[in-house]
């Protein structure tokens, strides 16, 4: 591979970033815990984009619970967020001919 073309592939490769970036910014992930008592919405990035909680799981004299829920479904939320990502890079990475896998 000379130099000529190592630039051009970097070049396109960061073109195909910056789609990425765009794209995983417009996707919705959705994190639940407690049987879907407990939802949350993030972007492909991670960001928490907005939290659902059902009236039953609102309970002042238990809020530890309420809380792990949220930590679970915000993990959830992010877990798949990353799988997301994951998916979105291989497609718009897949057309390049690089010397490493991604």
């Amino acid at each position: 591979m000379d130099l000529k073309n190592l630039v051009a592939q970097a070049q396109e490769m960061q073109q195909r970033a910056h789609q990425v970036e765009e794209a995983l910014l417009k996707i919705t992930v959705t994190g639940t815990a407690g049987g879907g008592m407990v939802t949350v919405d993030a972007d492909g990035k991670g960001n928490v984009k907005r939290v659902r909680l059902d009236a039953a799981v609102v309970n002042p004299a238990d809020v530890e619970m309420l809380e792990d829920l949220i930590t679970v479904a915000t993990v959830d939320a992010q877990k798949k967020a990353s799988e997301a990502a994951q998916r979105e890079l291989r497609t718009l990475m897949g057309g390049l001919n690089l010397p490493f896998p991604l």
